[in-house]
C-alpha cells in the first residue's frame, strides 16, 4: 500500500527519458516521467485511459492530431485507444495515472 520515492528504482527509456512506477494495483497505476529537453513520448495509442498531469517543464502534446504546449499545472485526459505522443521543449516531470494498471511497465 505504500510505494516510497527513493527505494524505486527508475527505467531508463532513452538517453532523454526516465520512468518511475509508483503506487498501483490492476485498476489504478501513477507513473513519473523525468524529460530531458528534447525527449520525445513516440505518438502511440493503448486500451488504458490516461491523465497526464505537468509538475514542471514545457511539452508540446499531441491528442489525436490536436497540438498544444502545455506547461506547469496542466494537464491532459487521453481517452482509451486515441493517439497521443509529446516533445519535451523544455527539462521537466509529468505524473502520468493509468487504468487500469499498465502491466507492460512492470
Amino acid at each position: 500500500m505504500f510505494f516510497v520515492d527513493k527505494d524505486i528504482v527508475a527505467s531508463v527509456l532513452d538517453e532523454k527519458c526516465e520512468r518511475k512506477v509508483l503506487a498501483h494495483d490492476d485498476n489504478l497505476m501513477a507513473c513519473h516521467l523525468y524529460f530531458k529537453t528534447g525527449g520525445i513520448g513516440k505518438k502511440h495509442s493503448h486500451e488504458h485511459t490516461q491523465i497526464c498531469y505537468v509538475i514542471s517543464g514545457r511539452f508540446e502534446f499531441d491528442l489525436n492530431g490536436d497540438s498544444r504546449v502545455i506547461t506547469a499545472g496542466d494537464s491532459v485526459y487521453i481517452p482509451s485507444n486515441v493517439e497521443h505522443g509529446l516533445v519535451c521543449l523544455e527539462q521537466g516531470e509529468i505524473i502520468d495515472i493509468f487504468t487500469p494498471e499498465r502491466k507492460d511497465f512492470l
